[in-house]
Order: C-alpha cells, then structure tokens, then sequence
C-alpha cells in the first residue's frame, strides 16, 4: 500500500503556489467557453498560460494524454481528449480539468461551465455538483476519514435524483499528481484513512444525469455516462490543516472556478 505523505510547511506552500496557477488556468479556460471555440483553442491557451508562469501542464503526456487539460463536453464525464474537430456550441456543458505542476508540486482542479444559454436541468446538475464537493469539504476535519467525504458527496448528489461516478476517485496531490490516498466520491461514513494534518488531497465528484455508470471509448482517455445522460465534474485540491481545510486551487482574487 502506498504512504501517505504529510506535507512539511514549507512544501504546503509550494503547493499553494502550484494550486494558485492551476486555479487561474481554469479560470481562463472557463472564460473561453463560447459558441464556435473548439477544445483545441482553449487547451492551447492553458498550456500557454501555465508554461508563462514557470510551470508545466500536470496532465501533458501523463500515461501519453496529448493535451494540457482535459476538456469534457455534455456526457463526457472526464479525459475529453482537446481537438480542432470539437467544436462547442449553444446549450452544451463542459467539464475543464487543469493541472500545473510548479517548483515540483502538483495542482489539480476542474469545473463544469455552460456554453451560452443552457437548459434549467443543465444548470441544475452543475450546481448540484459543485454543491456536492462543497458537502464533502465540509467533512476535511483532522481526525475523520476519507470515506465521511464520500458519503458526504454520495448523500448529496443521490438527494437529488442523480448518479455519482464509482469507477474514478478523487485523490492524494504532492509531487506526484495521483498519490495515496484514493477519495472515491461514494460510500458508508467511518472508513479509510484517517485525515492528519499535511495530507493534501483532490477532492472531486463527477456526477451523470442519469446512472452513475460509464464507460470508456476506444481512444483510451475519453469516459461517457453509459446511458448518454448528461455529466458534471467539479474540483479542487484542499490541504488538511489544524485549523481546518485550505483549498489551494483558488485564483488571487479569491475565485474557485
């Protein structure tokens, strides 16, 4: 089983850093959904814009991912592969997944945004989403467990008539982008590890209209709901503190998406 690492003061401030960069490239991404933007358009603006600020992009040729961010339209759940051939239009939603690595620390953080003017039960799921993480955040307490983030995530979301993805989990950040421990986002209360302070942990409910399952396309990376309904993601990277959880993906102007 993997170690847990506990982040020193120093290296919590790096990863603050890294959070800082990887919330503005989202932020910037976010911005970019329009009618008529392809996926490419918007990855190449990321890439451009952590490489500025002396980063890497986390997710370039991670497991031989080809883009800077993962862009993921309607019942695309996550790992929407960019390109010129995907072009957004009025009414879809889009999950943008953004990952920076700075000074050898990893950020990662996502958020689902409308495309113009979108249906009431599109907005209805984004919000219900992004909701959902702030439930489970709520149960980052030194001394409770991972699993009382899942269940806060799961309770939420099946409140509201909708499925929470099983097959993919939150996780451990640090130097490496995927560390221990895994978050799954689904779950009875009272399990896993144990939060301490200095863990950092991504903490991320992918949420499907319709039944939590999915399935993944023959490209590899690209994961759709199973029954074609529509999908949301949302993200952020938190570090468990004495003094309560800090979200470190979050812009200087105090934004989280």
């Amino acid at each position: 089983m993997e170690l847990i690492t506990l982040k020193s003061p120093r290296e919590q401030e790096a990863m603050r850093r890294a959070g800082r960069v990887t919330a503005q490239a989202r932020a910037l991404a976010g911005s970019m959904v329009r009618p008529g933007a392809t996926t490419k358009e918007i990855d190449d603006a990321v890439r451009k814009f952590i490489r500025s600020k002396g980063g890497q992009p986390s997710f370039l040729g991670y497991g031989g991912f080809s883009g800077s961010a993962c862009i993921s339209v309607n019942e695309v759940v996550i790992h929407g592969i960019p390109s010129k051939k995907i072009v957004l239009k009025e009414g879809d939603i889009v999950s943008i997944d953004v990952g920076a690595i700075i000074d050898g620390f990893h950020g990662d953080c996502a958020a689902t945004y409308p495309c113009g003017a979108i249906s009431e039960e599109a907005q209805r799921l984004i919000d219900v989403t992004r909701q959902s993480f702030w439930e489970g955040y709520q149960q980052v307490q030194v001394g409770r467990r991972v699993s009382d983030i899942s269940h806060a995530v799961q309770v939420y979301v099946e409140s509201h008539g909708y499925g929470v993805v099983r097959d993919f989990v939150g996780h451990g950040v640090g130097t490496k982008l995927h560390e221990a421990p895994e978050v799954p986002n689904f779950g009875p209360a009272g399990h896993g590890a144990r939060l301490q302070a200095g863990m950092a942990i991504a903490v991320e409910p992918m949420v499907c209209a319709g039944d939590w399952h999915v399935k993944v396309l023959k490209d590899g990376w690209t994961t759709v709901s199973a029954d074609g309904s529509l999908t949301a993601h949302y993200e952020n990277t938190i570090l468990v503190t004495d003094n309560g959880p800090e979200i470190t993906t979050v812009t200087e102007d105090g934004a989280y998406d």
